[in-house]
């Protein structure tokens, strides 16, 4: 049995399962509450949308973990090549290509469609909010403002 080769086979695994974990990890959406949110009393406002404008949500997490990962397993993958000094320059590239690959791939995984949407409030107040683009919104729609007590506001219809 190759153990190099099961070796990298492990590692690479391993890779796209945090990449997986990663992506699942933040939500903004309307539909997703955490558990920390759940039983817990939210305040109800009622209003109009005024206008809907498509965005882009971009985790502000800088893209560490995926580059960490995709550096070890390039490294991994590029000392297999070649052998004396070749071998070491192959593992040097390996490990910073990996590694950027890894970083574009987190930074992928944490950008996600969204709203901003812009809602008249019956109590006269206008209000924006941003958040995935998971439910259709569009001006004239009525929807419902949900505030959480730690000031997380969401608009569901």
């Amino acid at each position: 049995m190759n153990t190099a080769g099961s070796g990298i086979k492990f590692i690479v695994c391993i890779m796209a399962a945090v990449m997986m974990i990663m992506a699942g990890c933040a939500s903004s959406s309307s539909n997703v509450y955490t558990y920390e949110q759940t039983m817990r009393a939210q305040a109800v406002d009622t209003g109009t949308v005024e206008s809907v404008k498509s965005i882009i949500i971009q985790s502000s997490n800088p893209p560490v973990v995926g580059g960490a990962i995709g550096g070890v397993t390039g490294g991994v993958l590029g000392s297999t090549v070649g052998s004396g000094h070749g071998r070491d320059v192959a593992t040097i590239v390996g490990a910073l290509a990996g590694a950027a690959i890894g970083a574009a791939i987190e930074h992928e995984a944490g950008t996600r469609n969204g709203f901003e949407i812009v809602v008249n409030l019956d109590s006269g107040r206008t209000i924006v909010v941003v958040q995935e683009a998971d439910v259709p919104m569009f001006p004239g729609d009525r929807v419902r403002v949900l505030t959480a007590p730690d000031g997380t506001t969401r608009i569901s219809k």
